[in-house]
């Protein structure tokens, strides 16, 4: 997938797309051949590390013991010490913080305890404390850097299902960020499939409320002519 084939797709979409009256996100979605969604290991499950972020705010909350808590309170957006975990044992209780956050990052050596508080809820979500999105950090670690790291990671998923869809950008976000950050999520995801490129059957790009276009194959004009951005 070339860039300038990413470019004149933003551009189309953009142009193209019902306006809002809201900030639209911008989709991308990869849809997958060759692959038995029923096998683990055809499906993919990892996070893709951004140069840039997707235009909002992704919310951090820490699960973590007193070594880190003077340095959780000052870097994230919420924090949960070990010994507050019992508060979370209703599920209404810990669903309503699930919901609260997009990321929660752990204290290592207290991941039992995370696992059994939140497991049941943070689980099926998603949401659990993962060491490849550097979600599961040492009890002296820089929590400041964690928290700037999450805002330009996002989570790449099939979901069992024959296509990949993710969050890439913002509509009024910068062109070269937002085509940055396709083909740097194009790359991970490629790079996670069992055949790579051979599993891709198509890429698109869409707006929240618009129709899906595919990368590469710009509708033409009344004259026939191929749309340039």
């Amino acid at each position: 997938m070339e860039k300038k084939d990413v470019a004149q797709a933003l551009a189309y979409i953009r142009q193209h797309s019902p306006q809002k009256k809201f900030t639209q996100s911008i989709d991308l979605i990869v849809n997958l051949k060759g692959i038995d969604v029923k096998n683990s290991s055809h499906n993919v499950n990892t996070f893709s590390m951004l140069h840039f972020t997707v235009g909002k705010k992704m919310k951090v909350c820490a699960l973590v013991g007193h070594e880190l808590e003077s340095s959780a309170k000052e870097a994230m957006d919420g924090v949960v010490l070990a010994d507050q975990f019992s508060e979370y044992k209703s599920k209404k209780e810990a669903k309503k913080l699930a919901a609260q956050y997009d990321y929660f990052v752990a204290q290592a050596n207290i991941m039992p305890q995370v696992a059994s508080a939140f497991g049941p809820v943070l689980g099926p979500k998603g949401k659990m404390p993962n060491p490849k999105a550097g979600c599961v950090v040492p009890p002296n670690a820089n929590l400041s850097h964690a928290y700037e790291s999450l805002q330009k990671t996002i989570r790449i998923a099939n979901k069992q299902s024959k296509s990949i869809k993710c969050i890439i950008g913002k509509e009024g976000q910068n062109e070269e960020e937002v085509i940055d950050n396709v083909m740097t999520a194009y790359n991970t995801i490629i790079h996670s499939l069992p055949n790579e490129v051979h599993n891709v059957k198509s890429v698109q790009l869409k707006l929240t409320m618009g129709p899906p276009l595919t990368i590469g194959r710009l509708p033409q004009d009344r004259k026939g002519a191929e749309y340039h951005a």
